[in-house]
Protein backbone atom coordinates (compact mmCIF):
# COMPACT_ATOMS: atom_id res chain seq x y z
CA UNK A 1 0.00 0.00 0.00
CA UNK A 2 1.53 3.31 -1.06
CA UNK A 3 1.74 6.18 1.82
CA UNK A 4 2.71 9.58 1.25
CA UNK A 5 3.69 12.08 3.75
CA UNK A 6 3.79 15.85 3.43
CA UNK A 7 3.87 18.91 5.22
CA UNK A 8 3.04 22.76 5.06
CA UNK A 9 4.04 25.73 7.52
CA UNK A 10 2.70 29.41 7.39
CA UNK A 11 3.76 31.51 10.29
CA UNK A 12 3.30 29.41 13.49
CA UNK A 13 0.87 27.04 11.76
CA UNK A 14 2.36 23.12 10.67
CA UNK A 15 0.05 20.86 9.01
CA UNK A 16 1.03 17.16 8.49
CA UNK A 17 -0.59 15.28 5.43
CA UNK A 18 -0.71 11.87 5.17
CA UNK A 19 -1.46 10.10 1.93
CA UNK A 20 -3.11 6.81 1.44
CA UNK A 21 -4.94 4.93 -1.41
CA UNK A 22 -9.09 5.42 -0.95
CA UNK A 23 -12.11 6.62 -1.88
CA UNK A 24 -11.17 10.61 -2.20
CA UNK A 25 -12.00 11.25 1.65
CA UNK A 26 -9.85 14.65 3.33
CA UNK A 27 -9.90 15.07 6.56
CA UNK A 28 -8.43 17.90 8.30
CA UNK A 29 -8.22 16.91 12.27
CA UNK A 30 -10.54 14.19 11.42
CA UNK A 31 -13.27 16.79 10.33
CA UNK A 32 -14.50 16.09 6.48
CA UNK A 33 -13.15 19.01 4.19
CA UNK A 34 -16.64 19.91 3.06
CA UNK A 35 -17.84 21.40 6.69
CA UNK A 36 -14.82 22.99 7.88
CA UNK A 37 -15.76 26.35 9.08
CA UNK A 38 -15.27 29.55 8.42
CA UNK A 39 -16.19 29.03 4.51
CA UNK A 40 -13.16 31.22 3.41
CA UNK A 41 -10.78 29.20 5.18
CA UNK A 42 -12.56 25.92 3.43
CA UNK A 43 -12.06 27.71 0.10
CA UNK A 44 -8.61 28.22 0.56
CA UNK A 45 -7.94 24.66 1.76
CA UNK A 46 -9.87 23.52 -1.34
CA UNK A 47 -7.19 25.15 -4.40
CA UNK A 48 -5.39 22.79 -4.91
CA UNK A 49 -7.47 20.30 -4.52
CA UNK A 50 -9.87 21.79 -6.76
CA UNK A 51 -6.81 22.13 -9.51
CA UNK A 52 -6.35 17.94 -9.56
CA UNK A 53 -9.84 16.70 -8.55
CA UNK A 54 -9.08 13.48 -10.72
CA UNK A 55 -5.69 12.65 -8.67
CA UNK A 56 -7.69 13.54 -5.59
CA UNK A 57 -10.86 11.11 -6.45
CA UNK A 58 -8.80 7.66 -5.37
CA UNK A 59 -6.64 9.26 -2.45
CA UNK A 60 -7.77 9.33 1.48
CA UNK A 61 -6.36 12.35 2.74
CA UNK A 62 -5.93 12.76 7.00
CA UNK A 63 -4.00 16.33 7.53
CA UNK A 64 -3.00 16.92 11.70
CA UNK A 65 -2.85 20.70 11.78
CA UNK A 66 -1.79 22.26 15.09
CA UNK A 67 -0.40 26.32 15.89
CA UNK A 68 -1.61 29.41 14.56
CA UNK A 69 -4.61 31.05 13.28
CA UNK A 70 -8.05 29.96 10.94
CA UNK A 71 -5.90 31.32 8.54
CA UNK A 72 -2.67 30.60 9.06
CA UNK A 73 -3.77 26.39 9.31
CA UNK A 74 -5.47 27.06 5.55
CA UNK A 75 -2.32 27.80 4.53
CA UNK A 76 -0.32 25.09 5.56
CA UNK A 77 -3.27 22.25 4.90
CA UNK A 78 -3.27 23.97 1.14
CA UNK A 79 0.51 23.81 1.08
CA UNK A 80 0.72 20.06 2.48
CA UNK A 81 -2.04 18.88 0.25
CA UNK A 82 -0.62 20.38 -3.09
CA UNK A 83 2.60 19.47 -1.87
CA UNK A 84 1.24 15.81 -1.24
CA UNK A 85 -0.32 14.98 -4.45
CA UNK A 86 2.78 16.31 -6.47
CA UNK A 87 4.66 13.32 -4.87
CA UNK A 88 1.37 11.10 -5.05
CA UNK A 89 1.17 11.68 -8.69
CA UNK A 90 4.24 13.12 -9.77
CA UNK A 91 2.46 14.79 -12.48
CA UNK A 92 5.18 17.67 -13.98
CA UNK A 93 2.44 19.76 -15.51
CA UNK A 94 -0.01 19.81 -12.41
CA UNK A 95 3.27 21.20 -10.34
CA UNK A 96 3.51 23.80 -13.44
CA UNK A 97 0.05 24.91 -12.80
CA UNK A 98 0.15 25.25 -9.29
CA UNK A 99 3.28 26.98 -9.21
CA UNK A 100 1.74 29.66 -11.76
CA UNK A 101 -1.62 29.59 -9.91
CA UNK A 102 0.08 30.62 -6.65
CA UNK A 103 3.79 29.88 -5.64
CA UNK A 104 2.81 29.17 -1.47
CA UNK A 105 1.14 26.18 -2.87
CA UNK A 106 4.39 24.46 -3.08
CA UNK A 107 7.03 26.53 -1.17
CA UNK A 108 6.06 27.35 3.11
CA UNK A 109 5.71 31.03 3.64
CA UNK A 110 8.56 31.35 6.31
CA UNK A 111 7.81 35.30 7.22
CA UNK A 112 6.96 35.49 11.07
CA UNK A 113 5.29 37.97 12.98
CA UNK A 114 8.23 40.92 14.18
CA UNK A 115 8.95 40.61 17.78
CA UNK A 116 8.11 43.52 20.13
CA UNK A 117 10.91 45.57 21.13
CA UNK A 118 11.46 47.86 24.41
CA UNK A 119 9.96 51.57 23.91
CA UNK A 120 7.26 51.01 21.97
CA UNK A 121 3.67 49.16 21.71
CA UNK A 122 4.83 47.19 19.03
CA UNK A 123 7.53 46.02 16.92
CA UNK A 124 8.55 49.00 15.27
CA UNK A 125 5.96 51.61 16.64
CA UNK A 126 7.39 54.19 19.99
CA UNK A 127 5.88 55.51 22.55
CA UNK A 128 4.65 59.19 21.72
CA UNK A 129 7.55 61.38 22.59
CA UNK A 130 6.58 64.62 25.19
CA UNK A 131 8.95 67.53 25.30
CA UNK A 132 7.26 69.55 28.31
Amino acid sequence: MKVVNSSGKKKTAIARATFKEGKGRIRINNVPLEIIEPALARMKMMEPVIMAAEAFSSVDVDVSVMGGGVMGQADAVRTALARGILEWTGDAALKEAYAEYDRNLLVSDHRQKEKKKFGGLGARAKYQKSYR
